[in-house]
């Protein structure tokens, strides 16, 4: 299976450089910067999950590239952000300098943003993806909800407001799914829409599954924001800590955020009982995202 996911990785970063403008284009620095950060590696968990999830419903790969490119276009243009000084002020992204540092702040803040229009006219125009208008329109809401003030942008929002302050489990958990579960969400909407003559009752389900697992992910990386290491996280260790923010672990503890990762995985592999091994790709993600070191 691993070696399925470099195949789909590999696929996507040929997909995405060729979506990217080229450094020699005019403005040449912000083109750069935003080649800089979009294609300095990462897991990819989000478009390698528009895949498996078309993979899962038969769309063929050549479909899913362009909504796979618009949903981790998205995420990168949100990590510059978090990254500046107005937000959480860090160095380190994927073990390299953050775009503000490699760059300049105003470099990095127009980078996001012609990144996060570039994800909308992929999936306004790509040739290659579902020949449906309605299709299309709902994956351009889909990433449109999951990117903006009730999704992402709104999580960020919220985390900001809870600094210094301890918040109850339940208003934790609203912030990590606007601000980390949104996007995962959407990874896997625009991959079922990519089919669309999919079932309502299987979306629903695809998106339970998509819901669970985007709560495990954020769970894991609170744990491993304590237990793990700069090097190995390729980002600042201990940076929530530093800055008072909310996570599991400080709130519940780490033995019970692991119990809590494990059981929204177990729902979320319950959501996928009913599919074929078609879906073998969408289940070891789940179990991934518990298990990443990284």
């Amino acid at each position: 299976m691993e070696s399925r996911i470099s195949e789909l990785q590999q696929r996507f970063e040929n997909a995405l450089a060729g979506w990217l403008p080229g450094e020699n284009i005019l403005p040449a620095r912000l083109h750069d910067a935003m080649r800089y950060s979009a294609l300095n590696g990462g897991k990819r968990i989000r478009p390698v999950l528009t895949y498996a999830t078309g993979m899962a419903l038969g769309v063929p790969l050549e479909r899913l590239d362009g909504p796979a490119c618009a949903v981790e276009l998205i995420h990168v243009y949100s990590l510059i952000h978090d990254d500046l000084p107005a937000m959480d002020d860090d160095d380190l992204r994927r073990g390299k300098p953050t775009c503000h540092k490699a760059y300049d702040e105003a470099t990095a803040i127009l980078a996001g943003d012609a990144m996060q229009a570039l994800a909308f006219q992929i999936l306004a125009a790509d040739p290659a993806m579902v020949d449906n208008p309605s299709a299309r329109l709902r994956m351009i809401e889909h990433l449109a909800r999951a990117a903006g003030s009730r999704g992402m942008v709104g999580g960020q929002a919220i985390d900001l407001g809870f600094e210094g302050q301890t918040p109850d489990i339940a208003q934790l958990e609203n912030m990590h799914i606007h601000k980390t579960g949104a996007l995962i969400r959407a990874a896997v909407m625009l991959g079922s829409s990519s089919c669309p003559d999919v079932n309502w009752e299987l979306a629903d389900r695809l998106d339970c599954f998509a819901k669970s697992i985007g709560l495990a992910f954020q769970i894991r990386d609170d744990i491993l924001d304590i237990e793990s290491d700069t090097q190995t996280l390729g980002k600042t260790q201990g940076a929530d800590q530093a800055l008072g923010k909310a996570t599991y672990p400080a709130i519940i503890g780490l033995e019970a955020s692991r119990q809590q990762a494990r059981e929204l995985v177990d729902r979320a592999l319950d959501s996928l009982k009913d599919l074929d091994e078609g879906a073998d790709l969408l289940r070891w993600i789940a179990r991934y995202i518990v298990e990443r070191i990284h």
